[in-house]
């Protein structure tokens, strides 16, 4: 079923979470550690992240330099085939531009489409700590708007061999990702918003935003979007803190800010217990708001650790 089906037919309020893929050599045991303790929450979905591989270069003692991947995180397809076979729930991969050509791109859109997987989540992706600017692969997409044409060209049986006959058109419903604080790379709101607002015009049918913690960003961000005329659902990005660590680390690497309240508040913890109950209270609270407000549902980025999500959702749901 399609994320705006089960947005629509929602009779209650209901959760939904991102799951990292385990790093190449590990097993799939760590994805169900990190479903199984939500699914008394029943969420009909749940979104499989895909992450780029990094580069270092080992130097030979002739002088060579040699190029060697490190820390892939491949499976994501095989992932979403798991979790559905094995929770009978939807699963959302994140497709991405970076590392893929567009005939890559098509490969892994035909596997998803047969494995009956209606949703992907369309996006550029960031660039590797290699490059100091995002970087395409060579006839690959450089942003998710390019990505999201080459899906809705998909849905329409459009392949890039345009001598195929008799084929079949998959029908993936797209979702993308907004900012309530502004993409780092927009010169201002207006522009950002203007981006977001040609990619639903192109035929995304629903935004999840990036994570905040001040409930009032994705107010405002919700108000000026409809105000430029973008009506699909948004939906919630909720990241509940786990260390005193994030403080200082969440800002620097998603460009966001925590507010003064909470921050004054893990920095007076004593340890990390401590930060997860002050995260606890401030999520309830944050999950109470945005539900009285009408968002559609509280998607969380629970980074493989559930249990602070489960202890919020338990005094919300």
């Amino acid at each position: 079923m399609k994320v705006t089906e089960h947005l629509q037919n929602a009779k209650k309020p209901f959760i939904s979470f991102e799951i990292l893929p385990p790093l190449k050599g590990q097993g799939i045991q760590s994805i169900y550690d990190a479903i199984d303790p939500l699914m008394e929450f029943n969420p009909p979905f749940v979104d499989v992240t895909y992450h780029r591989e990094e580069y270092v270069y080992k130097k030979h003692p002739n002088g060579l330099l040699e190029k060697k991947t490190t820390r892939k995180r491949p499976g994501t397809v095989g992932i979403c085939a798991a979790i559905m076979a094995k929770y009978q729930i939807d699963a959302v991969p994140h497709i991405i531009c970076g590392g893929f050509t567009r005939e890559e791109t098509e490969n892994a859109l035909i596997d998803l489409n047969f494995l009956g997987i209606d949703n992907v989540l369309a996006l550029r992706g960031d660039q590797i700590k290699s490059e100091s600017i995002f970087q395409p692969e060579p006839d690959g997409h450089a942003y998710a708007s390019d990505l999201i044409e080459q899906i809705v060209g998909l849905n329409k049986g459009q392949y890039l061999d345009e001598e195929l006959g008799n084929v079949a058109a998959s029908d993936f419903c797209i979702g993308v990702a907004g900012y309530p604080e502004k993409h780092f790379e927009a010169p201002n709101m207006k522009s950002d918003l203007k981006w977001l607002k040609k990619k639903v015009d192109m035929g995304a049918e629903y935004i999840v935003t990036q994570m905040f913690f001040d409930n009032s960003k994705y107010f405002q961000f919700v108000d000026d979007c409809r105000a430029i005329g973008i009506d699909v659902p948004i939906i919630p990005g909720i990241k509940p803190l786990t260390t005193k660590k994030q403080l200082n680390v969440l800002p620097k690497i998603f460009h966001i800010d925590i507010p003064e309240d909470l921050s004054e508040a893990v920095e007076d913890c004593k340890d990390n217990t401590a930060v997860k109950q002050v995260a606890i209270e401030w999520g309830i609270q944050q999950a109470k708001e945005l539900l009285e407000r009408g968002a559609p549902c509280l998607h969380y980025y629970t980074m493989g650790k559930p249990e602070v999500t489960k202890a919020i959702v338990s005094q919300v749901l």
